[in-house]
């Protein structure tokens, strides 16, 4: 029981990295105007969108799942750096179910969606710092290179839609969650 547990936690992880792309699509589906060149993913989700409770409702569950996931890494953690930004990923969850709550065209909603992917990739230095301290320097690296990516990717690219930088950080969000899955 206890195994079969661990196992679940470890792949709860992967439940958001594919379903976000899977409800994107399916979203889009509805709402064929929807273009990654022009809009934001939270345009799907926006009452102007034909059945934006997929999305929001998407992304409410996903959220929830990257809370129970970060339950999961804080109970395997080795650290307490680790612990730490198990917290933070909790929280980035929060604010991941939050935009669903407060979709595209509510007062709360570029908050909420600006502060998911900064407080997730904040996440990213405590756990580099857990991993020097065991002596995982190449996992360690790994996280500071993806940390950067994600900071230069947002501050030095000039993107043509919010969608297309919102793709790119979700890819290193997915990269991360991936390689967490492979490494623990």
């Amino acid at each position: 029981m206890y195994r079969t547990l661990l196992t679940i936690g470890k792949n709860l992880g992967l439940i958001p990295v594919v379903g976000f792309w899977i409800i994107a699509t399916i979203s889009i589906g509805y709402n064929p105007w929807f273009n990654i060149w022009k809009h934001a993913f939270s345009d799907l989700g926006a009452k102007d969108a034909v059945n934006p409770w997929i999305y929001n409702y998407g992304l409410i569950v996903l959220g929830a799942i990257t809370m129970l996931y970060s339950i999961y890494l804080a109970y395997v953690s080795w650290n307490k750096f680790i612990v730490f930004s198990s917290a933070l990923i909790f929280v980035a969850g929060i604010f991941l179910s939050l935009i669903g709550i407060y979709p595209g065209g509510t007062r709360p909603h570029t908050f909420v969606s600006t502060w998911f992917f900064i407080q997730f990739f904040i996440a990213l230095i405590p756990m580099a710092i857990g991993f020097i301290f065991s002596g995982k320097y190449i996992d360690a690296l790994f996280q500071i290179i993806i940390f950067i990516a994600a900071l230069l990717g947002a501050i030095l690219v000039k993107w043509p839609s919010v969608a297309l930088i919102e793709a790119y950080e979700i890819l290193l969000i997915d990269i991360v969650v991936i390689h967490l899955w492979i490494r623990l």
